[in-house]
């Protein structure tokens, strides 16, 4: 994923020249991620470790923090990393952060209903933004905190409310359902995963994640009841790893390497990288809704454009009617908390 910097030489001299010439070359980036200590965060920090675009490394949650960021920090790659506790530090974590991951929240537990879990994350969401626009209020934030379809929509009330909303910088990150797309039709196609791209568009969760399988490249001629299967796979892939876990975690490790890679788009698209294209939740008018996922044209400002969507399959318009409904509804309640 990533491009190895470690250099096999006996020559210090040589490493050492060629660590000088590689950092003159690659602009300083701090990334923050906050949530750093969890079951996403900790896999995630570890990925930002071995990112050669990343040189400052900032690791914020309310607990545990210190030790994550010691034992990383061990990683002999570019970025130096400090952890940071608790809301006393949150500012220190933010200063100065180019891009910024948000991942925390709270694990569903027994007994708490799905309102419950909404309204702790979504608030825990809130808050974090409010000191988002205050210290570093023109990083670009992706927001992996669920639901994505609800907090981003609060992320962008928040930093209106501040009167520092860019729609350029704000990103829900789908590509979880695109590494899942690219990963299930590759299986069913034959064909090598590397050479795979599925376009996922609609939103994130349930029914509004719609894979393009037929803008899928390389192209295989599958049958509809293998490409609907494939549909429901595809929006059902957190269930599964839940189901295998047997209720006892989620999608941690698929999570943090998705959000790892379009972390990774993210920063070559600030470095100026040209024709950088990935799946994203951002404001859009490609459809009636204020917020939708499609491929997006990333650059140094953030999005430099929201692509349309191309020819769709009867199928794929089918569902792209039907999920219309629940992303407004989700849209509509995370507009609604951020204003209560």
């Amino acid at each position: 994923m990533f491009r190895s910097v470690i250099v096999r030489s006996s020559s210090s001299a040589k490493q050492s020249l060629l660590r000088r010439s590689f950092s003159s070359s690659v602009p300083e980036r701090k990334v923050a991620i906050l949530g750093a200590a969890g079951g996403i965060g900790q896999p995630l920090a570890l990925l930002m470790k071995l990112n050669p675009l990343v040189s400052s490394l900032s690791l914020f949650d309310i607990a545990n923090t210190p030790g994550v960021a010691a034992d990383v920090g061990h990683i002999n790659t570019r970025s130096e990393v400090v952890g940071y506790m608790g809301d006393d530090e949150l500012a220190k974590a933010l200063e100065g952060a180019d891009l910024v991951i948000i991942h925390a929240g709270v694990p569903r537990k027994p007994g708490m209903t799905r309102d419950d879990l909404y309204n702790i994350n979504a608030g825990i969401v809130k808050n974090l933004c409010s000191a988002i626009a205050k210290y570093c209020p023109h990083a670009l934030v992706n927001m992996i905190s669920n639901p994505v379809n609800s907090t981003v929509p609060i992320a962008a009330e928040i930093f209106k409310k501040a009167g520092m909303y860019d729609e350029k910088k704000l990103f829900g990150v789908t590509t979880l359902d695109v590494v899942r797309a690219k990963t299930f039709y590759a299986g069913k196609a034959n064909v090598p995963v590397a050479e795979v791209n599925v376009p996922v568009i609609g939103g994130h969760a349930g029914v509004t994640i719609l894979p393009l399988f037929s803008q899928a490249t390389p192209q295989a001629n599958l049958s509809n009841d293998v490409l609907t299967a494939l549909t429901k796979r595809t929006q059902d892939g957190g269930t599964e790893v839940v189901e295998a876990k047997a209720g006892k975690g989620s999608a941690t490790l698929s999570m943090a390497y998705a959000g790892a890679l379009f972390a990774d788009a993210c920063l070559k698209g600030l470095n100026g990288v040209p024709d950088v294209v990935e799946c994203s939740y951002v404001q859009s008018t490609i459809t009636e809704l204020p917020f939708f996922a499609s491929k997006v044209r990333l650059g140094k400002n953030g999005v430099e454009e929201v692509l349309d969507l191309g020819p769709l399959s009867d199928f794929e318009k089918q569902g792209l009617e039907a999920l219309k409904p629940e992303l407004k509804s989700s849209i509509e309640k995370g507009v609604k908390f951020a204003n209560q």
